[in-house]
């Protein structure tokens, strides 16, 4: 993520962009590094009904505000914040367990570190990943909060797993099942280089690597910088293609049933009234957590936009800039993918 920055052009985006169709690439339908063909069925009206009327904003408000607070690695507020995200998640009797291990940056020194790792069913031979960052970047003196950068995000998923609790059940003992991962160390604690930056998810896919678990990932699901209005997303990556474009379907289906949406004259004349734009980005080096599992083979949706909010890694990244009906269209999408992406298994064994 850090490799490119935040002001990128409309003029650079048309140059790397290529349009693709719903479903353009016959591959893109397999999944996890074997190549496993996984197929999904539109959410049937009365399914889309139920999971699209499913919101709890005011919950998701309140995660925002108890995640942000400045949470560099080793400081209370990181250790409040963890204990808050794995608090939330076990009370709603999820599997939470702590990844923890020990690492120099530099400025800072040796600092203890700790993966976030939340399941619905630890014995699943598959699962469907969602995932975020939960530090917040050093900048010294300034006391950094991180809106966009990853407080909204965490709180999505938190709120997901609160509002689809219910439905979520009935993947506890399923072989294919959800789980979250909440990284940490995102951040670079000096400059952004190979060893100064994604301490926690190099960590974690290299252990998976050698645990053999990195088979069980059909797909990876990371967001990041969410949160602010008008965002715009791409597709980086041809293998998941046609998961990308089940975003773009549900987005769709939103705008058709009248859920809000906003447009930006600066970007919108792309694709106006859109957050997901149906084109592929064809240059792939952002870098941010995927990038360690990207590298091993695992599939990837990267569902960060493109241009960078223009107040990244800057103090002005805060509350004031969180628009909360953004928030909650994206929090709706990703949260009827994820029910999408799981009943597909549970519809073939009927």
């Amino acid at each position: 993520m850090r490799r490119m920055s935040c002001h990128v052009t409309s003029y650079l985006i048309f140059l790397l962009l290529r349009s693709f169709t719903k479903a353009a690439n016959p591959d893109s339908s397999l999944v996890s590094r074997r190549q496993v063909p996984y197929q999904t069925k539109e959410l049937s009206h009365d399914d889309f009904n139920t999971f699209n009327s499913l919101s709890d904003v005011s919950h998701l408000k309140e995660a925002v505000k108890q995640i942000l607070i400045p949470r560099v690695v080793g400081t209370n507020g990181h250790k409040q914040v963890r204990q808050y995200i794995v608090g939330s998640l076990r009370d709603l009797g999820w599997s939470v367990e702590l990844h923890k291990f020990h690492d120099r940056v530099p400025i800072l020194g040796q600092l203890e570190f700790q993966n976030i790792i939340a399941s619905l069913n630890p014995e699943a031979d598959r699962y469907l990943i969602l995932s975020c960052h939960y530090d917040s970047k050093y900048m010294g003196e300034l006391q950094f909060v991180g809106a966009t950068d990853s407080a909204v995000p965490c709180a999505m998923l938190l709120n997901l797993a609160k509002v689809l609790k219910t439905h979520l059940a009935a993947f506890r003992n399923t072989s294919l099942s959800l789980m979250m991962i909440f990284f940490d160390g995102e951040e670079a604690f000096k400059e952004w280089l190979p060893e100064d930056s994604l301490y926690g998810s190099r960590r974690l896919a290299r252990k998976w690597e050698a645990e053999g678990f990195l088979d069980k990932i059909d797909i990876l699901m990371l967001l990041d910088l969410l949160g602010s209005p008008d965002p715009t997303f791409y597709n980086f990556f041809s293998n998941t293609e046609t998961w990308y474009s089940h975003l773009l379907s549900l987005e769709d289906r939103l705008i058709k049933g009248g859920f809000s949406t906003y447009a930006n004259s600066g970007i919108s004349q792309l694709q106006p009234q859109r957050y997901f734009q149906a084109q592929t980005l064809r240059s792939s080096y952002l870098e941010d957590d995927h990038t360690p599992f990207l590298k091993r083979g695992v599939p990837i949706l990267h569902i960060i936009p493109l241009p960078f909010p223009p107040f990244w890694h800057t103090i002005e990244d805060n509350e004031s800039i969180i628009d909360f009906v953004t928030t909650e269209n994206l929090a709706r999408i990703v949260r009827l993918f994820t029910m999408q992406y799981l009943l597909g298994d549970i519809t073939k064994k009927i």
